[in-house]
């Protein structure tokens, strides 16, 4: 056949441990219900990289919770010229979420 790769024997280096996989995928289902009933709550998240947001949670899929930022905490993407930096969706891995708090 052409194009076929030849045959690649691997090592493997690293594979999580069985336990660890149900945790984790137990906290994404966790979180992703979690987050599906606070749409369009303010909140405050913090990720596993000490990272904090605080916004109004617009959108979650199977891989991220999107986060609109609140006026005024937008980083890096401010621009008072150009409205189409203003309207910043933030996209959030969940399994690096930390803590998520509803602001009050």
């Amino acid at each position: 056949m052409y194009n076929q790769p030849e045959e690649v024997r691997l090592q493997t280096l690293y594979q999580m441990d069985h336990s660890s996989i149900q945790s984790l995928h137990s906290n994404k289902e966790h979180i992703t219900n979690l987050c599906n009933q606070y749409l369009n709550h303010p909140v405050r998240v913090q990720t596993l990289h000490g990272q904090t947001y605080d916004g109004y949670i617009v959108h979650v899929d199977p891989v991220h919770v999107y986060l609109r930022p609140m006026p005024g905490h937008v980083r890096g993407f401010f621009s008072p010229f150009n409205n189409y930096y203003n309207d910043v969706i933030l996209p959030l891995v969940l399994y690096e979420l930390l803590v998520i708090s509803l602001l009050v």
